[in-house]
């Protein structure tokens, strides 16, 4: 990324938000926008709806080394809860792969580790500006897990703001709704002076 010409605008979901924040933190974007981010070392909040969402894959730690793929219902649990069921059921079809576990089990355990690689520089008065977004009915990463992430960057003199989306859960960016999420990160980043693109011709 420091061969580009200008740094990028970073923007990723779940564990994609926790790298986001990671490069940032680290200098390497101009500005980035976490969405639904998978907690980062730090958070201590430990929700219900958080351990049953992820109990399936880090139920078992010989999973570790591990691709899983969620059952429908453990799908729609984690991910489409905020959906109708038929809705949640065509997403399970189009996009559910295996998944390497290895990565949950590193941010489950991220404040025993001291070299954790879900440690993010949230006191880094150099990096851009950071929107983190959060569905509030998300099961896999509860809101409060997202407000606490937000709470960690309070030291800092530079930009970090907090958007919530009522009754949207993790598939927030691949549901029905997802241009609404889209359109606010546009507008966002207009704000920081980034431009995009109109969504409302994708």
């Amino acid at each position: 990324m420091r061969s580009l010409d200008r740094p990028p605008v970073l923007i990723g979901h779940s564990f994609g938000g926790l790298i986001a924040q990671r490069l940032l933190g680290a200098g390497l974007g101009r500005a980035a926008v976490a969405i639904d981010p998978a907690q980062i070392k730090g958070v201590k909040a430990l929700p219900l709806a958080q351990l049953r969402a992820g109990f399936p894959v880090l139920g078992n730690p010989a999973n570790r080394r591990r691709a899983v793929s969620l059952t429908a219902a453990q799908f729609r649990y984690a991910f489409g809860n905020a959906l109708p069921p038929a809705e949640s059921d065509d997403l399970y079809e189009r996009f559910t792969v295996p998944s390497p576990v290895r990565p949950l089990f590193e941010a489950a355990f991220a404040n025993f580790s001291r070299n954790s690689s879900a440690a993010v520089a949230t006191d880094n008065a150099d990096r851009g500006p950071l929107l983190m977004i959060s569905g509030q009915a998300d099961h896999t990463v509860p809101d409060v897990v997202t407000r606490s992430a937000y709470k960690l960057y309070g030291d800092s003199s530079t930009v970090a703001d907090l958007k919530q989306f009522p009754d949207r859960g993790h598939s927030l960016v691949v549901d029905h709704g997802w241009r609404t999420v889209a359109e606010y990160t546009l507008r966002w980043l207009a704000r920081q002076g980034i431009c995009g693109r109109d969504t409302s011709r994708a």
